[in-house]
């Protein structure tokens, strides 16, 4: 924790801001009030791709089963439409 005298934080700002992202940051007023600043964290940009999972009882042999058979055409498919 770093504790910076009010005067002090107006003149080197820049700095107060930089160490306020690696540690905790206390501005002190004459009066004795005290202050903490914080960083406010980014929201990371989220990819489309990026979903919540779901619980389910189907297993991963069973999913790759699905995607072969329909990039491959499924008996189904292939009677319907041909």
């Amino acid at each position: 924790m770093k504790i910076f005298k009010y005067s002090e934080a107006r003149q080197n700002f820049s700095t107060v801001l930089n160490t306020a992202l690696k540690e905790e940051v206390i501005i002190t007023r004459k009066d004795g009030n005290q202050f903490k600043l914080v960083p406010i964290k980014k929201k990371q940009k989220k990819s489309p791709f990026d979903i919540e999972g779901i619980d389910t009882d189907i297993t991963t042999k069973e999913i790759v089963d699905v995607i072969r058979e329909c990039r491959e055409g499924s008996d189904y498919f292939k009677d319907k439409y041909h």
